[in-house]
Order: structure tokens, then sequence, then C-alpha cells
């Protein structure tokens, strides 16, 4: 399972935050919760909790129904 995480973040989810300025890293699991560490503009940034939740869990989800949740590090 980490390894579709990795390539979705990769493929999927850190370039349309790259646009943005910002970045994404993979920290590892908890649980069936995905740790992930905002960086650059996103690191901080007043919309990241939505990003999180609207962005990078819906995509995750989308592919792995498993995912619970995305907790930030």
């Amino acid at each position: 399972m980490e390894d579709k995480i990795k390539e979705i973040i990769e493929q999927k989810i850190r370039p349309a935050l790259q646009m943005d300025g910002g970045d994404i890293e993979y920290k590892g699991m908890e649980g069936n919760n995905v740790k992930v560490q905002l960086q650059g503009a996103c690191h901080g940034c007043p919309s990241a909790q939505i990003t999180l939740q609207m962005g990078v869990l819906r995509l995750l989800k989308e592919e792995i129904p498993e995912i619970e949740g995305v907790i930030p590090v």
C-alpha cells in the first residue's frame, strides 16, 4: 500500500502543489492514516487543512479506499 501512496503523491498531488509554490512529503503510516508534511507555500497556509482533506485525502481514497485520513506532521 505504501508504494501506491507514494506513486499517487508523486504523480498526482505533488505536481499540483508545486504549481502553487508548495510541496508535500510522505512521512509514513499510522494505522490507516497517511502522515505527510506540507512544505513551501503550503506550510502554514490558512488553506492547508482544506488542501489535506479535500485534495490529498480525496485523491488517496479514490485509489485506496482503506485510507481513513491524512495526518500533517
